[in-house]
């Protein structure tokens, strides 16, 4: 699909166009409710819940292995790597099923899809916790993935929308719940599963999700693209629109397997390298949150920044950071394990709230989600291919060297982006845009 068609100056084809980067009339002010506009926090309050529940869900079944393995043997085996590799299905679900949500989201509309994220992903962590084997564990797992896949093209939208003019913070405060998700995965999966047993780590975050879902069946949806004083977004020129999204598709490509892999391969990785002293999963699962809430904390602070800098100028040092300290990383023993791992996770992570600001001030509303969407499935189809990547390489070696190597390599591509990505003060000033697009005239 492309993103940067010249706008029409008139007519089905102008409205087509609105959002690319493109002249828009005035939006027209939103319905009045009560005499007051309603506010947007209630909204952001849902998406961020959200966004911690579509993280977390992904990220039980790294940590949960470890006691399915001690507990169950007979019905899932002794393997990491085989059991790790049955959440393929989950990965590829959640990556292709992300594609027709923009699509999606003007006909059932964004209520709809949210309330089926909620309910189908809760049930589905629900029913994980019941399977008595492999099959049904891959089943209930892409039934996850699946249900999952609504939230990035549907919630992101809603939040930019709701945001306003602070799209940088409030992205970065939504990060911040995203990551918390990746981080209390381990910790509180592991204390689930060494207290009740495994199936409990499934099933209390299920029930948990439907709760949230039933309290959001009673919000009404709200369109705040409308609201006064907002701005038009500004006509900005096909060849810089067409520039960042190229970059923005292959940053998505590549992250998405870096940032999956490397969450994927925290607990065993700390489980390996770190002397314990014995088989501590409550411990493995509280160092690997240690690690992980670095990438909280750097997003909430990248997502100050960027409001207030270009991208490329945030962007930048993140990308310089991950080759070199997965290198070290590979063959690092000891405790020192734990804080690099939460220096990458700083990095990669932060680079996420750097790409959902790309789309915002590079895509204009009308044309947001479908841009999310697609971002999203290009981003989540690298993501499916983490854990059969990670657990094949696992099992091949009998270590994670070979894969922490192998994401290395593959942020040196995003280090090309980021030099490659436009680098416009238009972005702080967005009223540029029309007048450097102007001739000059003598007078």
């Amino acid at each position: 699909m492309r993103f940067w068609h010249a706008v029409p100056a008139s007519g089905f084809g102008a409205r087509r166009a609105a959002g690319l980067g493109c002249a828009q009339r005035p939006p027209e002010p939103p319905a009045m409710h009560d005499a007051t506009h309603p506010s947007p926090t209630r909204t952001i309050v849902f998406v961020n819940a959200a966004h911690w529940f579509t993280h977390y869900c992904l990220l039980i079944l790294p940590t949960a292995v470890l006691g399915m393995v001690a507990q169950e043997p007979e019905k899932f085996g002794t393997g990491f790597g085989p059991i790790l590799a049955l959440a393929t299905g989950m990965f590829v679900l959640y990556g292709v099923l992300s594609l027709p949500m923009g699509w999606l989201a003007p006909r059932l509309g964004r209520k709809a899809l949210m309330v089926a994220f909620w309910l189908g992903t809760g049930l589905s962590m629900a029913a994980t916790g019941l399977v008595q084997g492999p099959l049904g564990l891959a089943v209930a797992l892409a039934a996850t993935g699946a249900f999952a896949a609504i939230y990035h093209p549907i919630g992101t939208a809603m939040l930019v929308d709701a945001a306003g003019e602070k799209v940088g913070k409030a992205v970065g405060i939504n990060g911040v719940f995203g990551n918390f998700g990746v981080a209390s995965a381990p910790v509180l999966t592991a204390f689930a599963t060494a207290l009740f047993g495994w199936r409990w780590a499934f099933l209390l975050p299920g029930l948990a999700c439907v709760a949230w879902g039933l309290a959001y069946v009673r919000e009404r949806e709200i369109d705040f693209t409308g609201r006064p004083g907002a701005k038009p977004f500004p006509e900005i020129p096909a060849a810089v629109v067409r520039r960042a999204v190229v970059v923005l598709l292959i940053i998505a490509a590549v992250s998405g397997l870096v940032f999956n892999a490397f969450t994927l391969l925290i607990p065993k990785l700390i489980a390996e390298r770190v002397a314990l002293g014995g088989s501590a999963l409550e411990l493995v699962g509280l160092l690997a949150f240690l690690a992980t809430i670095c990438g909280a904390a750097a997003q909430l602070t990248v997502g100050r920044m960027i409001d207030r800098k270009r991208i490329r100028q945030v962007f930048m040092p993140l990308a310089l950071v991950p080759a070199p300290a997965f290198f070290v990383l590979s063959f690092l023993q000891g405790w020192a394990v734990v804080p690099l791992a939460g220096l990458l996770a700083a990095a990669i992570f932060g680079q996420v709230t750097v790409n959902e600001t790309m789309t915002a001030r590079y895509i204009g509303p009308a044309m947001r989600a479908k841009m999310y969407s697609v971002r999203f499935f290009v981003g989540f189809l690298g993501s499916a291919a983490a854990a059969p990547l990670v657990g094949w390489l696992h099992a091949a070696t009998g270590t994670l060297a070979a894969s922490i190597i192998v994401l290395g390599v593959f942020t040196l591509a995003t280090l090309a982006c980021a030099f490659a990505f436009p680098d416009r003060r238009e972005e702080l000033e967005p009223e540029l845009w029309a007048l450097n697009a102007r001739p000059v005239v003598a007078a």
